[in-house]
């Protein structure tokens, strides 16, 4: 016998569809409907909604073969697929994560094809691969971030058993498992949420209306997001989940969503017995999110930090525009390699107020920031999606590495940045109804004609060509020049990971001198000195000692560095650095 049971207390009747045979069902006074019949494994099924003809999705569907708009199928994974039994995970701290995109990460776009490129992360040096969410949304192709059926695995990566796989695959080579999930919004078009309870408010968000978080009937809302966080850990044997954009959860109870999160991840790591990571995606500047919940905080274990690729980016590039305005100076980036927030309790010109919140530096450590140079955001939010590699030297994007690499936070790579990929990562979308289609497109050029685009050379994230054009091209890295840049991060990495100087996440033992006028930087971390020059022309930097990495040959006289233009150069000294 098969439970079949779901959350609908807004329709009168609710029927369950099995195979084109319809049965009733019975409510309990929470609003949960229920029969138990025999079913068996891949029967396909759904909703019947009073007197509506129109069979739905399950909320909590395990497979949806024909995708979001069709019946669910019954789908448990096999036991005995699991080859980690001896798998005990990996600690956040001392990691090295890498955000990948399935379907462009590869040619063929699946969780299959990917696992033939795990062998080039674990000689890169990272330990933890990123996924972009891949619980199912509408169409083949799209970010991932318009999900509407939670907890399916999107179908054209290759389904829950490809991620199985996949998973199992990273496990085999040491590598843990973070995947991207959203609880702040459903996407356009699939979503048949509401039909059946209250799951979205009147409020909205950047992506449309919000979760119903506190509102009446929430508590099940709530178990809805819960229930589908454990469910990627357990059943699926993820390692770590990052939480995008908590800033969009409106949540006024007492317990805040991601607090009460994070208590069942901690309960589950216990009995599991390996360790478990929440990592929020935010833009409060907030220090209480990763607080712990013994000092008054949510407990999550870490969150990206957008204010150190803002100031690394902005110091290098030389933009300016938009969110950019307040950086891009030495003093910028200096204070936020020291203090993690450039914004804390500090004016913000492009919000027109005062954001953010110090971070307790002998509370907080910096490895519970992610810093990178890119993530999909920061690339594929610009208008042609197009990475550093196209405006950027070699060499600056050596000095961004280095920034990242040789910093006091947890390092992120985004997919292909470490031999300077030419290819882009555009926005793209599949949507398989016309009318959400069009405005998808039409919005997205009217987003940049305000700030001067023209609309014919904004692409179309409708257009197939789109999401071809922000595949990988894995035949770069191999290519000369890729190959130096590549090389380069490598050595990077395995002197991240071989001097303890370089994970020492307390930020205060970090100290950063600077010219501003001269563009040079230097980072002290223990007798490590990072000299970074990011002037076309060679400077001289009061500091001498023992090369240990550069990107051009720098000269080393008795009392300074000379350091070629769009260089940088890893000192070994004969003193500690001062801290300050």
């Amino acid at each position: 016998m098969t439970l079949f049971e779901v959350w609908a207390p807004r329709p009168e009747a609710v029927r369950l569809d099995l195979e084109g045979v319809v049965h009733s069902m019975t409510r309990s006074p929470d609003g949960w409907w229920r029969t138990d019949i025999p079913a068996a494994s891949g029967a396909r099924y759904g909703f019947l909604l009073d007197d509506d003809p129109t069979v739905l999705p399950d909320p909590r569907s395990p497979r949806q073969p024909d995708g979001v708009h069709a019946r669910s199928a019954l789908h448990t994974l096999d036991p005995a697929g699991w080859t980690d039994a001896d798998w005990t995970g990996r600690p956040h701290a001392g990691a090295v994560y890498y955000e990948l995109h399935i379907g462009t990460f590869t040619p063929e776009g699946t969780f299959d094809a990917a696992i033939d490129r795990l062998d080039h992360l674990v000689g890169l040096g990272v330990t933890v691969v990123e996924v972009m969410p891949v619980n199912a949304f509408d169409g083949t192709h799209n970010w991932g971030y318009d999900g509407v059926l939670w907890y399916a695995v999107q179908e054209s990566y290759g389904g829950p058993d490809g991620l199985q796989r996949f998973v199992n695959a990273c496990h085999l080579r040491g590598l843990a498992v973070c995947l991207d999930v959203v609880y702040n919004h459903l996407g356009p078009s699939g979503n048949y949420l509401p039909r059946f309870a209250p799951y979205l408010t009147e409020g909205r968000n950047t992506w449309g209306q919000s979760l119903n978080l506190d509102g009446p009937q929430s508590d099940h809302v709530r178990g809805y997001i819960l229930d589908n966080a454990v469910r990627w850990l357990r059943d699926f044997h993820i390692d770590a989940l990052r939480v995008d954009a908590v800033h969009a959860l409106v949540d006024r109870t007492a317990t805040h969503l991601l607090a009460e999160l994070s208590v069942a991840v901690e309960r589950l790591a216990t009995h599991v017995r390996r360790p478990l990571t929440l990592i929020a995606e935010s833009d409060l500047n907030d220090p209480k999110l990763i607080t712990p919940r013994a000092a008054g905080g949510y407990g999550l274990t870490a969150q990206w930090n957008d204010d150190l690729h803002h100031a690394v980016h902005t110091a290098v590039s030389g933009e300016r525009q938009g969110y950019y305005a307040d950086f891009g100076s030495l003093r910028c980036l200096a204070r936020t390699l020291k203090h993690g927030f450039f914004h804390a309790a500090t004016y913000s010109s492009f919000r027109g107020r005062t954001h953010g919140r110090p971070i307790d530096r002998g509370l907080i450590p910096g490895s519970a920031l992610l810093a990178y140079t890119c993530d999909h955001d920061q690339i594929g939010n610009r208008a042609l999606g197009d990475r550093p590699s196209a405006y950027l030297t070699d060499g600056q994007l050596a000095i961004k590495a280095a920034l990242v690499l040789c910093g006091p936070f947890t390092p992120m790579l985004f997919m292909g940045e470490e031999w300077g990929a030419r290819t882009p990562f555009q926005f793209f979308t599949s949507h398989t109804d016309p009318e959400i289609a069009a405005a998808t497109a039409s919005g997205r050029k009217k987003e940049f004609a305000a700030h001067g685009w023209p609309a014919g050379e904004v692409p179309d994230p409708q257009d197939v060509k789109t999401f071809l054009r922000s595949k990988l091209d894995w035949t770069e890295a191999d290519e000369p020049e890729h190959a130096r840049l590549l090389s380069c991060y490598r050595a990077l990495l395995a002197l991240r990971r071989d001097r303890p100087e370089l994970s020492d996440p307390w930020l205060t033992h970090v100290s950063v001198d600077y010219d501003e006028a001269a563009r040079w930087i230097v980072v002290r971390r223990g007798t490590l000195a990072l000299m970074c020059n990011l002037g076309e022309d060679q400077v001289a930097i009061p500091i001498a000692g023992l090369p240990l990495l550069s990107w051009e040959s720098p000269t080393i006289g008795p009392s300074a560095t000379t350091v070629p233009g769009h260089s940088f150069t890893l000192l070994e000294t004969a003193l500690p650095g001062p801290r300050r």
